[in-house]
């Protein structure tokens, strides 16, 4: 499994932090406000931020006709489907266990790998993969009483999880030869479009200003997520194997749990602090450096790939 170079780890230890505090900000700020209407604006102001990146390291905007099919399906399954499912879901589930759910994305990703892009996962990868499967299992262990009552929401979280497995997966494939903060920027263009319109049709008659929760909850978002997390994550997302990208970021719906705790009171139970140890585990199955290769038969089997 390839391991990371300084600068993908650089860019994944911020990434997570702020992605991870993120869940309980998103609560906050959906608490009270219309959740298609926080994420138009999240996107709306934090697309600016993003544009001057381009500016300043003097990156292109234009993207080639010929791609803009591509660019707009790739659109659709990491982000249209992922933002307007998951704010729902945040509205109605805690916190925690929205983070929880929207992180079967690496089991996910696995699967569609392996059934559409015939990929092979190494030993490691499955440890990985196992492990997170098992932690995110621990983790909805008291919440599936609850969840029972609003499975719609649980099923929105679900499909989020999904879809965005499958964009990751395209986008590592993805034949448009442009900067990846390129690719950001319209993605993001796209889908503030798409969640702007989304709220117009079903939120309209609950459109008002924000409160101070939900403006520092945009702000953080704008700043934060939009723009910088989503380009980092995309360049990650780009430059490693879809499992190793996925993998490495299960510490996210661990700070998820523990910050909403935190700040919102919800409950931590010992399946949580066993699904740390276990998340942990998944962590290292890609980040922990590989062993020197060796040379013939020897070394293809001790990898645990064929001869």
């Amino acid at each position: 499994m390839q391991t990371f170079s300084l600068r993908q780890f650089a860019l994944l230890v911020p990434l997570t932090l702020v992605w991870g505090l993120n869940w309980p900000v998103m609560k906050l700020g959906v608490a009270d406000y219309p959740p298609l209407a926080f994420r138009s604006l999240s996107l709306w102001l934090g697309l600016p931020i993003l544009g001057l990146a381009l500016v300043a390291m003097k990156t292109p905007f234009k993207v080639p006709r010929r791609h803009w099919p591509e660019l707009l399906w790739l659109a659709a399954t990491n982000m249209f489907v992922w933002h307007a499912c998951i704010i729902l879901a945040v509205k109605a589930l805690s916190s925690g266990r929205a983070a929880i759910l929207g992180y079967t994305m690496p089991v996910f990703s696995a699967v569609i790998g392996a059934v559409l892009f015939s990929a092979v996962l190494t030993r490691r990868g499955w440890l990985g993969v196992s492990a997170c499967a098992l932690g995110v299992g621990l983790l909805l262990w008291h919440e599936f009483t609850h969840l029972a009552g609003r499975p719609g929401y649980v099923a929105l979280a679900l499909v989020a999880a999904a879809t965005w497995a499958l964009g990751t997966q395209l986008l590592r494939r993805t034949r448009i030869g442009l900067p990846t903060l390129t690719l950001s920027f319209w993605m993001t263009a796209l889908t503030a479009v798409v969640m702007t319109v989304l709220s117009l049709l079903f939120e309209r008659s609950q459109w008002r200003p924000p409160g101070d929760a939900a403006w520092a909850a945009i702000a953080y978002n704008a700043v934060l997520i939009f723009g910088f997390a989503h380009a980092a994550w995309f360049y990650l997302a780009r430059g490693l194997p879809p499992v190793a990208s996925t993998l490495s970021v299960m510490l996210i719906p661990v700070l998820g749990v523990f910050s909403g705790a935190l700040w919102l009171g919800e409950t931590v139970y010992w399946q949580d602090w066993t699904a740390v140890v276990l998340m942990m585990v998944a962590i290292a199955s890609v980040l922990w450096p590989a062993r020197p290769k060796q040379s013939g038969t020897k070394a293809a089997l001790a990898d645990g790939d064929p001869a």
